[in-house]
């Protein structure tokens, strides 16, 4: 039966190839979907873990997954200092750009380096900070992806060039970063941040030093460093929803291909399927052929699928920076569908295929 099998898929190579890259399309919707949302979720994740900062002093709405506004005063800064648990406070301006490349949204960040670097434990690799206006340091992984030295330029705002001063490590927050007095100049917002973020002298007294703070100064958003900057999927409840129709939409498009084949060479093959039940072939030989057939075009379908998914990946990490991350979870989860959606969708078919009656598929033209 193997033979018969393997023979059927090499004699109809155009409806093998067609199912296929059927199923092989659900495993790269699946992959390279959810790579994406758990790459850039747990790349945000890592930079923001870095900021040592436990509090965020803004105001109501201005800092957000896409978008940001500078609508605090940098005096909240120097208000902040006095009270009671606070070890520093950095204002820090934050700005979103289309990425230069065209692909998604980029960070940059406006802050006293001295100061910034000082409470997240930054350190410079080669360079040096940022002064004049015209001015950006990177970390390692921006300048690694966009292939980016001391010296380089990169055009920020849509249209503004700004030269590259110096490279930092580790990753914190925006991967690039500016003078505040510099964002303050292309933002036209002079004495202004989006927030302030605060270093706690002693880290068992967040909540105490949190609590003071809203006190003392009242109408302004104080949140935990953690929860600003939370996940992606945390942060979009409905990106979940997305990922698991997109899961669903991948079956069905799995189930639709194979199903049309197999349909397709049930046809063609009737008188085939007559001389097998006319030496005796039961239904359930017939069905087992068939479906063989099919979960084999499925094994092939997923290598294909997680091929051009690991090799998508990458190339789009190269070109765009995008960041993809598989997991088990999900490569288990491509590869059942892929063979879910083959056995199903061969199942019309091979029941279909084991009804016909002999005589009348022997005379089938």
């Amino acid at each position: 039966m193997d033979n018969l099998i393997t023979a059927n898929i090499r004699q109809r190579p155009v409806r093998t190839i067609v199912s296929v890259a059927g199923i092989a399309l659900g495993v790269c919707l699946v992959m390279l979907f959810t790579g994406l949302a758990t790459g850039m979720s747990n790349d945000l994740q890592r930079r923001n873990s870095n900021l040592r900062g436990e509090i965020i002093f803004s105001r109501p709405g201005s800092v957000g997954i896409t978008s940001s506004s500078m609508n605090l005063s940098t005096k909240y800064a120097d208000l902040l200092k006095p009270i009671e648990g606070v070890e520093d406070a950095v204002p820090v301006a934050l700005y979103f750009f289309q990425d230069n490349k065209g692909f998604g949204l980029d960070r940059v960040e406006g802050v006293d380096w001295d100061a910034f670097a000082r409470m997240n434990n930054l350190r410079l690799v080669t360079g040096r900070a940022p002064r004049a206006v015209d001015e950006i340091v990177v970390d390692e992984e921006k300048a690694r992806t966009r292939g980016l030295s001391v010296g380089s330029t990169m055009k920020l705002f849509g249209k503004r060039e700004y030269r590259v001063t110096g490279i930092y490590a580790p990753e914190s927050g925006a991967r690039t970063k500016m003078s505040l007095s510099a964002m303050q100049d292309a933002m036209q917002a002079p004495d202004k941040c989006t927030y302030v973020l605060i270093k706690v002298r002693d880290p068992n007294q967040v909540s105490a030093v949190l609590k003071r703070i809203n006190e003392q100064e009242p109408g302004n958003k104080v949140q935990l460093t953690s929860e600003v900057f939370a996940s992606i999927e945390e942060t979009i409840p409905a990106l979940r929803v997305f990922l698991r129709t997109l899961v669903c939409l991948s079956a069905i498009v799995s189930a639709l291909v194979v199903l049309l084949a197999m349909y397709t060479t049930i046809t063609e093959r009737t008188r085939e399927i007559g001389i097998l039940k006319a030496l005796g072939a039961s239904r359930g030989y017939i069905i087992g052929v068939i479906e063989k057939e099919a979960l084999l075009i499925g094994v092939v379908g997923l290598v294909v699928g997680f091929v051009v998914s690991f090799g998508g990946g990458y190339i789009i990490n190269r070109v765009s920076g995008l960041l993809f991350e598989y997991s088990w979870k999900w490569a288990i989860t491509a590869a059942v569908i892929g063979l879910l959606g083959a056995a199903v969708g061969a199942l019309y078919p091979a029941v279909r295929a084991s009804n016909l009656d002999p005589v009348n598929a022997l005379a089938y033209d």
